[in-house]
């Protein structure tokens, strides 16, 4: 975004140039040298001037929502029905193992281990159902991120404490991701909202009505919108969470309520008549191998585990539909720090791009590196 363009009389200016402009205005026979009465008079308001003009530049910029931020935004954008979505709590699962028919009551908390060497604090998450051991010695139990926002999305296995003791569990430990946290939406992201709703003002449910009201919920990253995809009348969105990945289940209803609770009977965002599907896209795993070599002073797996973490990030950037580029992956692999170089790059057993379905996301597969 280019800088906003101030007008004359807001451009940069010193003090020295506006004692100069009033000093001009008096008479020549006054004395205006420096220490005199009138200097002295006139050197705070030169100061003061200043001061104004940087805040009147301030004032300027909050009139354009491009140039605005914090509560300003959410000010400007509230003239047209946009708000700023909430931050969202992840949510996932945890087994617990121990005695059968111990209870594990409602509101039970467990954690992720603190890592001190890198100051990773724990994270922590609470169960938000009571549940029982089974006859097996293991039962889930759904829980919730305490705070909300994307740290609450942790890798399977993360999950591995119990912050509170009950006498018969053994172990806990969370067999997949959790997810659906997010982060209170930023101002770029509401402001781009906006933009959106004022550039492609609504009509009767056309495709970029459907996607401006699949963003407006919480946790929603993208959207794509098909129309016609059953027959006539009806409508499929796909959509991402605010990370990039595939969305949960409970993200998915959630969507599907705001947008069609019923199909067909106008009680949501969709026009009468329409019959919506909300879904998460089918996914396309992405395998990469390849042999690095190793820049000096750097441990290997750590390295690989960088590398690793730079695919997953690129694959979430990618959109609904889009292909994945060979020399993407390549660039993500080689730029990646302690990667001196690398060979035998293979993504799902090829050295070409990968293409993705209309409604399909690429996610992240198995990464084999040496």
């Amino acid at each position: 975004m280019s800088a906003i363009v101030l007008p004359d009389f807001l451009q940069d200016e010193t003090e020295e140039q506006i004692m100069s402009r009033m000093i001009a205005r008096l008479p020549s026979d006054l004395d205006v040298s420096e220490g005199s009465y009138l200097w002295d008079a006139l050197a705070p308001v030169a100061a003061e001037v200043v001061q104004m003009k940087l805040e009147a530049r301030e004032i300027l910029k909050r009139a354009f929502i491009q140039y605005s931020y914090g509560n300003y935004v959410d000010a400007r954008a509230a003239d047209r029905g946009v708000t700023r979505k909430s931050a969202v709590k992840a949510i996932g699962q945890v087994q617990v193992t121990g005695a059968p028919a111990t209870a594990i009551p409602a509101g039970t908390r467990f954690s992720t281990t603190a890592d001190l060497s890198t100051g990773t604090p724990a994270i922590e998450f609470v169960s938000t159902a009571q549940a029982s051991i089974g006859a097996g010695g293991t039962v889930l139990v759904n829980i919730e991120a305490v705070d909300a926002g994307a740290e609450g999305n942790v890798p399977a296995g993360a999950i591995n404490q119990l912050m509170v003791p009950i006498a018969g569990v053994t172990a806990v430990s969370n067999l997949e991701a959790t997810s659906g946290g997010a982060l209170q939406e930023s101002d770029d992201d509401l402001i781009s909202r906006y933009l959106e709703q004022v550039q492609r003002p609504p009509d009767t449910g056309n495709k970029n009505d459907y996607i401006r009201w699949v963003k407006e919920v919480a946790g929603v990253g993208d959207a794509i919108c098909i129309p016609l995809w059953n027959g006539p009348g009806t409508v499929k969105v796909v959509i991402v969470d605010s990370t990039g990945a595939p969305p949960n289940s409970t993200l998915v209803q959630q969507v599907q309520d705001y947008i069609s609770p019923a199909p067909g009977m106008g009680e949501g965002r969709a026009p009468i008549g329409a019959s919506v599907t909300v879904t998460a896209p089918t996914t396309v795993s992405i395998n990469v191998t390849a042999t690095l070599t190793y820049a000096a002073g750097y441990d290997p797996a750590s390295v690989r585990a960088s590398v690793e973490a730079t695919i997953d990030t690129l694959l979430k950037g990618l959109k609904i539909g889009e292909d994945v580029r060979y020399a993407a992956i390549a660039n993500a692999v080689y730029d990646t720090p302690g990667v001196a170089d690398y060979s035998n790059l293979l993504v799902n057993g090829g050295a070409g791009n990968v293409a993705v379905a209309e409604d399909a996301k690429a996610v992240k597969g198995v990464i084999s590196l040496t």
